[in-house]
């Protein structure tokens, strides 16, 4: 229970580069809370490692249920299956009402290089840059699943993408694309320029409007914090800024809106080159 819970409050923003607990975990395999039974489904096809599932006794009546075909294929690949009251269940899992399974599985965060060395003839990274709320953040690995992006840096700051919450949110995209979890600033910054991959950074106002930004080369599009927005180091170091028009008066986007209408647009524009056969 005690492994379970600790799981549940691990949403918090993730330490900057060079603190100890960013040293001891970077490049290294992290246990995730997987929250109910299409989580689980979806970390099961893609090969996440379940070490243990936890179902709720009263939904595992027989092996032909659907939470017992669940359970036979959790411990078909090795995964521990024990079985719970309700009262139990509810301690361990995250939610107000759970759905009847809680799993511990491991997943893989990658690094920045790899995340940005993606093998693709033209990148699509998502940099999340101080994104805190893990709501937000699995709202924003899901629309980068759907939109072919090729993978996601969350920099310091940011609410780490494998918490229980952004992979809720996340509805299984977490586990289809590579993740940097504890990146930093100038890790982004270095290996862009390395890959050649160009910098692009949304604002609410000022930028290229976003139908005339070229997002068909390789591009990491930096999203900035919920209430601050991009710090000063990172409007330093990106090539360009874009802008999602909007009608007056409003102002600005949630950011998990405004990351999908990007990927959107840059989904656009790479499927109008591939089907127009215009050279890449």
């Amino acid at each position: 229970m005690k492994r379970f819970r600790d799981l549940a409050r691990t949403a918090r923003p993730h330490p900057a580069a060079g603190h100890p607990e960013h040293a001891a975990r970077a490049g290294h395999s992290a246990e995730v809370l997987l929250d109910g039974e299409h989580l689980l489904q979806e970390a099961l096809l893609c090969d996440i490692p379940i070490e243990i599932a936890a179902f709720s006794d009263k939904q595992l009546t027989t092996a032909t249920s659907p939470m017992g075909r669940l359970a036979k294929d959790v411990k078909k690949r090795g995964g521990r299956i024990v079985t719970v009251s309700d009262q139990v269940l509810a301690a361990i899992s995250p939610v107000q009402h759970p759905t009847g399974v809680v799993a511990i599985g491991r997943a893989r965060p990658a690094e920045v290089r790899v995340v940005m060395s993606a093998v693709t003839e033209r990148p699509l990274v998502l940099v999340l840059a101080g994104i805190q709320d893990p709501g937000n953040v699995g709202a924003m690995v899901r629309a980068a699943a759907a939109f072919g992006a090729s993978g996601i840096i969350a920099i310091e700051g940011s609410a780490n993408p494998f918490s229980w919450k952004a992979l809720r949110g996340g509805m299984g995209g977490t586990f289809r694309l590579p993740i940097a979890s504890r990146g930093a600033l100038s890790d982004v910054i270095v290996t862009a320029a390395d890959e050649k991959i160009r910098l692009v950074a949304a604002v609410p106002r000022g930028g290229t409007p976003l139908p005339h930004v070229d997002l068909r080369q390789p591009t990491a599009i930096v999203m900035g914090s919920e209430g601050q927005g991009l710090s000063p180091a990172t409007m330093a170091a990106v090539n360009e800024f874009v802008t999602i028009p909007m009608h007056a008066p409003v102002e600005s986007l949630n950011v998990a809106v405004a990351a999908a209408l990007i990927l959107y647009e840059a989904a656009r524009q790479r499927q109008n080159v591939a089907s127009s056969g215009l050279p890449r």
